[in-house]
């Protein structure tokens, strides 16, 4: 009996040793349709999200490809392409952007690893100056608490950086009332609002401040979701079974779309989880 056990238990982790590099090696594109009548025409955008560096295929020509064949607009980017470590090389998140940016255009938002560069020259050096001058001249749009309008869809496009304190562990610390038109203004309701904030926490907030769609990143799916739940394990806050974890969530007349993103980071692999690749278009209505 003893034998038959071990052998069943030595068959399940070759399953979960199997899953996982499976999982932590693929990503999924999954689509998302919205309409409004603030929306001019209709139109298509993909959304990344906590890249950190992962490449998927040589120079990430599989993931360049399904995006291509997705055949966006325009390109959000919710955060977290490259991952912050003293002295690590930025070419892989550089090369990757620039090949983005030569095809469609691309808005970025800051995620905690962007931001983090900036935060500690004493430990990152010159490395948040030298990739944000590497996405400049790829003709990258960086939205840091500004804001583009497209006028020919009638959509405005915000990205928020908050500080370091909405980002700590264990917790969800407090956001004030006001916060987010004290670093990003009033929201522009007179069109279609697409706000990039990397943490999904404060999405009640993003959602008062008057987003319509918040594209968010930063859980990375929770790492391992269960299997039939499907609830994510983990955040990085170290949080078990976080409320927002991946996919739609509604909070009043603004959603969330939380991508589980496309790279790993502190905990790294992803367990009944594949990395996705987010395709949302945009429908007006006539």
């Amino acid at each position: 009996m003893l034998n038959i056990l071990i052998t069943i238990f030595g068959v399940l982790c070759l399953i979960v040793v199997w899953v996982i590099l499976y999982d932590s090696n693929r990503f999924v594109v999954v689509r998302n349709s919205f309409s409004s009548d603030k929306l001019r025409r209709s139109g298509r955008a993909v959304v990344l999200a906590d890249l950190h560096n992962k490449r998927y295929g040589k120079n990430n020509e599989l993931l360049l490809k399904a995006i291509d064949d997705c055949k966006p607009d325009f390109v959000l980017v919710a955060g977290d392409i490259l991952t912050a470590k003293p002295g690590a090389s930025l070419e892989p998140a550089i090369e990757f952007m620039q090949k983005l940016a030569a095809k469609y255009p691309v808005y970025y938002g800051s995620g905690n690893h962007e931001h983090r560069l900036k935060l500690y020259p004493e430990n990152y050096k010159d490395m948040s100056e030298r990739y944000e001058k590497a996405l400049a001249e790829a003709g990258v749009i960086r939205l840091v608490n500004n804001h583009v309008t497209l006028e020919e869809y009638g959509i405005t496009i915000y990205g928020s950086e908050i500080n370091r304190e909405f980002y700590k562990r264990f917790k969800v610390s407090k956001m004030p009332e006001d916060y987010m038109r004290s670093i990003l203004g009033r929201c522009d309701t007179e069109t279609y609002t697409i706000l990039l904030a990397h943490n999904p926490d404060y999405f009640p907030q993003y959602g008062a401040w008057g987003a319509d769609l918040v594209c968010s990143g930063h859980v990375h799916g929770g790492v391992a979701r269960v299997p039939f739940w499907g609830k994510g394990m983990i955040s990085p806050s170290l949080r078990l079974f976080p409320q927002y974890d991946g996919g739609a969530f509604s909070e009043g007349k603004s959603t969330m779309l939380l991508s589980r993103g496309l790279g790993m980071h502190t905990i790294p692999f992803r367990l009944f989880n594949p990395a996705e690749l987010l395709l949302v278009e945009f429908c007006a209505q006539k």
